[in-house]
């Protein structure tokens, strides 16, 4: 539901002409999918865009933008807001007049609420009330068993929701107070994985959508788990990819490294193959931008299958923290000193294999280097 900017509707001074206002409801839509829409939205239809803006003391123009942001669709002046919008609108614009955010943040807030909470919709009506609307009784529609189920589900979920976005809210806000100064609470140091499966182009011209689609979800499930589970953070998912960010580079490695396991682990699974880079990372709207995003992109394209590349300034971080030793000839001399000083050598978790030097288009020559686990007895496994 977006607008049209035009302020049609009202004359030269902003009042409403005269005219009688659309009716609330196209003549052919289904009367039980706007039953639906009211018990969703738990309001009627009562405005035109121009009248919820001049009700929320909002002009059309920023009406508009912060519609267009939340993803709402023209419907031109035909009357199908509620109060719900006007509040919405009202909020939005008391935020800015209040100073505590500016216009293009609060363009921004709109923008980052309406597309994530567009996909979490989307999923939601697709996946589980699809599941959970099938008629019981033969005769019935789909639409008749969808109304009680909704009602019943709505005010539960609505709850769920919010206390999800709080969990998440205090996470994210503690992630920026621990960071060292303000620049980087927008540019900060972070390891950065994407985690793609090999030959799914391939895959996608022999499998049915059905099975296609099972093993999408499944991959971006499983992944989802093991990243949030190691104390990572799932950036986005791509179908065939998932991109995902840590504070530090121990826990990057870790969720790369099961990554990979579990899926060799699964014969239903394609390989996998994995790149990360370490270094300043621009955060927007919940998504990382810069050279080191570039970089872990263009290592995990060019990673062996089931495998994880990382670049030098990841593999100097490992070592710099104590997580791998700076070579195996390192490691050996550092077991042989502390034997002889009747110490216990140190333990490391990962090692790093430096591989050929080879451009990276658009970044020039880099030095990938190849993440394994060490095995117990101190070498790589």
């Amino acid at each position: 539901m977006t607008v049209d900017d035009t302020g049609s509707g009202a004359d030269g001074d902003g009042r409403v002409d005269p005219e009688p206002a659309p009716d609330s409801a196209d003549p052919g839509e289904d009367p039980l999918a706007l039953r639906l829409e009211g018990l969703i939205l738990g309001a009627e239809r009562r405005y035109t865009p121009f009248q919820a803006a001049r009700s929320a003391g909002v002009s059309m123009e920023l009406a508009s933008r912060f519609w267009r942001a939340m993803g709402f669709a023209d419907i031109g002046q035909a009357k199908a807001l509620t109060e719900a919008d006007v509040l919405a609108l009202r909020r939005l614009a008391g935020l800015v007049e209040a100073g505590l955010l500016s216009e293009a943040m609060a363009v921004q807030v709109a923008r980052s609420t309406g597309q994530t909470t567009a996909r979490l919709a989307e999923w939601q009506i697709d996946s589980f009330l699809e599941g959970l609307t099938e008629p019981p009784e033969p005769g019935m529609t789909r639409t008749e068993v969808t109304y009680p189920i909704v009602e019943l589900l709505l005010p539960e979920l609505q709850e769920f929701l919010v206390y999800v976005w709080r969990r998440q809210l205090a996470a994210s806000a503690g992630r920026v107070i621990q960071a060292g100064d303000d620049e980087e609470m927008v540019d900060r140091r972070l390891a950065v994985g994407f985690a793609d499966l090999v030959g799914f182009t391939r895959l996608t011209r022999r499998m049915e959508e059905e099975e296609l689609g099972e093993l999408v979800e499944a991959f971006e499930t499983t992944s989802a788990d093991l990243v949030a589970a190691r104390g990572g953070r799932l950036v986005k998912t791509l179908g065939d990819e998932v991109l995902y960010a840590a504070d530090d580079a121990g826990t990057a490695a870790e969720i790369a490294l099961l990554l990979v396991e579990t899926m060799a682990n699964d014969e239903t699974m394609p390989e996998l193959r994995v790149g990360i880079a370490f270094g300043t990372v621009t955060t927007r709207m919940g998504d990382v931008f810069g050279t080191t995003v570039n970089l872990a992109s263009r290592l995990t394209s060019i990673a062996p299958k089931d495998a994880v590349l990382v670049d030098t300034a990841f593999a100097e971080e490992l070592i710099r923290t104590r997580d791998a030793p700076a070579s195996e000839a390192a490691a050996a001399e550092e077991a042989a000193a502390a034997e002889k000083e009747d110490e216990e050598p140190p333990v490391y978790r990962f090692a790093l294999q430096p591989m050929w030097q080879r451009p990276v288009r658009g970044l020039g020559v880099v030095e990938p280097w190849l993440l394994t686990r060490r095995d117990s007895g101190g070498g790589e496994s």
